[in-house]
């Protein structure tokens, strides 16, 4: 634990290419135990939002049923960024478009801020996800490239 009063939820999105038990996801589905469990391992991470299978597969919560998501937290926004790109887990972002194409008219990822201890659910990221594509990076739904500080302690 970094000792901070806040920690970075992280949720994002992708429309799957095909069915989760098809061929076209095939190998991304085989790899999810692993990559869940790197996650799970790396240094900054609190916590993700998973079902009985491990992850959240089968949670659908937009009208777009084809979309996955993922939600977690970290200790920091470079603890998410280390994970996310210089990880094992970076060679399947690099290929993400193998599996996924980009949801229409909302970004794949919103992040914010969370007292320590706070477990965001499906609905809060989605609405954070929304927040994000209508009005634009804030303190209150940003991105890697468009962060904010957490608040002042």
């Amino acid at each position: 634990m970094n000792g901070s009063r806040w920690q970075l939820a992280q949720f994002n999105i992708a429309k799957a290419l095909g069915p989760t038990d098809g061929e076209v996801m095939a190998e991304f589905m085989a790899a999810l135990d692993e990559i869940n469990g790197l996650a799970d391992h790396s240094p900054g991470f609190v916590w993700r939002l998973q079902e009985d299978n491990g992850n959240l597969t089968d949670v659908r919560i937009f009208d777009d049923h084809d979309l996955l998501l993922n939600l977690s937290v970290w200790e920091s926004v470079e603890a998410l960024r280390e994970f996310t790109y210089r990880s094992a887990h970076g060679p399947y972002v690099k290929r993400r478009r193998e599996w996924f194409t980009k949801p229409e008219g909302l970004p794949i990822l919103a992040l914010w801020w969370v007292p320590t201890g706070t477990r965001p659910t499906a609905l809060d990221g989605k609405a954070r996800i929304e927040l994000l594509a209508e009005r634009g990076p804030s303190p209150d739904a940003f991105t890697f490239g468009h962060r904010f500080d957490p608040p002042s302690d």
